[in-house]
């Protein structure tokens, strides 16, 4: 059978730009690529890049008062929104333009339209057009999920918060998961008065506990209220602005209020159940660990399968496809120990088991430090940072490790390439401390905290 092309890609985020890219680039094929949205998907465009150029931006506050510390004549000025926003924008679009650009130079035919499977070797666009393939790559990822109660069409989402018309003063954040902390923190820090609602008992569930309750602790201290054990009944127009009511009668008005309550695959309406692959709980789309599903032509990668929802897994995930499918080269993207970061103030760095995860597998042992480092410390701040490590009481070897600081993303990244390698506790003790730094504790913890 004679195919319009070798690949069709659904789906225009980073999984599925890094496999048309390969397969096309570098491989030959034959590939074309829809997106119904603009070309990035959730990490360039509504994500991870927005996201954490909000975080520089709500940091100011706190560098202008140590700059001050540090004998600085700096004052802090007022927070221009739509100056932001605009650049925010620009940075945005040219990052779209580039994704547009690699795409280009590889070959690939790109339709900038919603795309879905009608069988297992053609898609239809959604101008009518059909177009075969030897292969179908879903790649779709996720999207914001916002439960069904009163008043929930006055709620936005973290795809919408970035284009807020004006800065808001008053904002109620729904959700314990890292989007909400996240969002809690940057608001916060961006000058709005800001209340977390989670129905939890702590926020940032699947981390370690201490490590959690570390950064809740920051949280509340920098001024944010958060509140567990609490939900949202309803909301409602009010005089001034949306009236949220929540299980603890702390019922009051806000400008804003965003729901970050998860994300669920981004699956409706594709075609793939009637083609008979079913789609899990969640909506996730179930494949081996090649991302073939059961119809042998279509495969999946990234958030759409709902197995580790993060943007350089969803990468490799693309990558390991293209080189197994077209370049003769099988191999399988690795998700065990993949490092994550969580960008609240202080930072969340975490690769490996939690005590709580560890502790059910064997007798561990726990080192852990918490302290004022010395930059903070000699400005006046009250942060403390922790550095943990989770060590295998029997063989030694260091199952996980957690740091609550700041650039926690940073130092997590080094500290993962450790941890993926097998080194054991004795292998950090051996290393020379770099001094003087927060992370030369991780070499520098002599004896257990506690055993388990």
């Amino acid at each position: 059978m004679t195919f319009d092309h070798d690949l069709f890609v659904i789906g225009g985020g980073s999984g599925g730009v890094r496999a048309a890219r390969i397969a096309a680039g570098e491989h030959g094929a034959s590939v074309a690529l829809a997106e119904q949205s603009r070309m990035g998907g959730t990490c360039v465009i509504r994500g991870c890049v927005p996201k954490k150029l909000m975080v520089f931006a709500s940091s100011a506050p706190d560098a202008v008062s140590e700059a001050r510390a540090y004998g600085w004549d700096a004052r802090p000025g007022r927070f221009d929104w739509p100056v932001f926003r605009g650049r925010l924008e620009a940075e945005l679009t040219r990052l779209e333009g580039a994704y547009r650009a690699t795409l280009a130079r590889a070959g690939v035919t790109v339709h900038d339209q919603r795309a879905v499977v009608v069988d297992p070797h053609t898609v239809e666009l959604a101008d009518g057009t059909r177009i075969t393939a030897r292969h179908i790559l879903i790649a779709t990822g996720g999207r914001p999920f916002v439960p069904d109660f009163p008043g929930r069409d006055l709620a936005i989402t973290s795809n919408e918060v970035f284009h807020m018309p004006e800065f808001p003063a008053r904002v109620l954040i729904v959700g314990g998961g890292y989007i909400a902390s996240e969002f809690a923190c940057i608001l916060h820090g961006l000058g709005a008065d800001v209340v977390q609602s989670y129905r939890g008992a702590q926020i940032l569930r699947g981390f370690d506990d201490e490590a959690r309750g570390h950064v809740a602790n920051a949280m509340r201290a920098r001024g944010i209220d958060i509140r567990c054990g609490t939900s949202v009944m309803g909301l409602e127009r009010s005089t001034d602005g949306i009236l949220a009511r929540l299980t603890d009668g702390h019922d009051r008005s806000y400008d804003v209020v965003l729901y970050a309550t998860g994300r669920v695959p981004n699956t409706a309406g594709l075609g793939l159940e009637p083609l008979g692959i079913p789609l899990g709980r969640n909506g996730q789309v179930p494949v081996d660990v090649h991302g073939q599903t059961v119809i042998p032509s279509i495969f999946a990668v990234g958030d759409v399968t709902d197995r580790v929802n993060l943007t350089p897994v969803a990468i490799r995930d693309g990558h390991a496809f293209a080189d197994t499918v077209f370049g003769a080269r099988p191999w399988v993207s690795d998700h065990d120990l993949v490092a994550s970061a969580v960008f609240t103030r202080p930072e969340l760095g975490a690769v490996g088991l939690t005590e709580e995860q560890a502790r059910e597998q064997g007798p561990i042992e726990v080192y852990a430090a918490a302290f004022r480092p010395m930059r903070q410390a000699f400005a006046g701040g009250e942060d403390r940072v922790l550095m943990k490590l989770v060590v295998c009481a029997d063989t030694r070897r260091v199952l996980g490790c957690h740091i609550v600081a700041p650039e926690a993303g940073e130092l997590i990244q080094l500290a993962a390439i450790a941890v993926k390698m097998g080194a054991t506790k004795e292998d950090f003790d051996r290393t020379v401390a770099v001094h003087p730094t927060m992370a030369e504790e991780l070499v520098t913890l002599r004896h257990p905290v506690r055993k388990a």
